[in-house]
């Protein structure tokens, strides 16, 4: 049976306010952006434990976007793959956890 995805409220409005920035720098970047992050959630679902484990503490998975400086953090569970954060990789690591609790 394959997962269903799930994106949670705050990840989905990091992508947005960071689709609304690039589409400021260059028109139709944003739009590349959701591209590139939508086809990270199909490889994401296509094999969720083929990434890699974010901290061996903690039960999130990361993947790193190509051609942005983005990295989606993700949990599995047998039915759902939920989406936590699409984080900057260049913001401070795990501000995202904040918001979980």
């Amino acid at each position: 049976m394959k997962q269903m995805l799930r994106v949670l409220p705050d990840a989905e409005a990091e992508l947005q306010s960071a689709a609304i920035w690039y589409e400021g720098k260059r028109r139709g970047l944003g739009i590349e952006l959701i591209a590139v992050v939508d086809r990270a959630f199909e490889s994401i679902l296509e094999n969720p434990e083929a990434c890699p484990v974010w901290r061996p503490n903690r039960p999130y998975r990361k993947l790193l976007l190509e051609r942005f400086p983005y990295v989606v953090f993700f949990s599995i569970d047998a039915a759902t793959v939920e989406i936590v954060a699409v984080a900057h990789a260049k913001r401070r690591p795990g501000y995202w956890l904040d918001r979980l609790r």
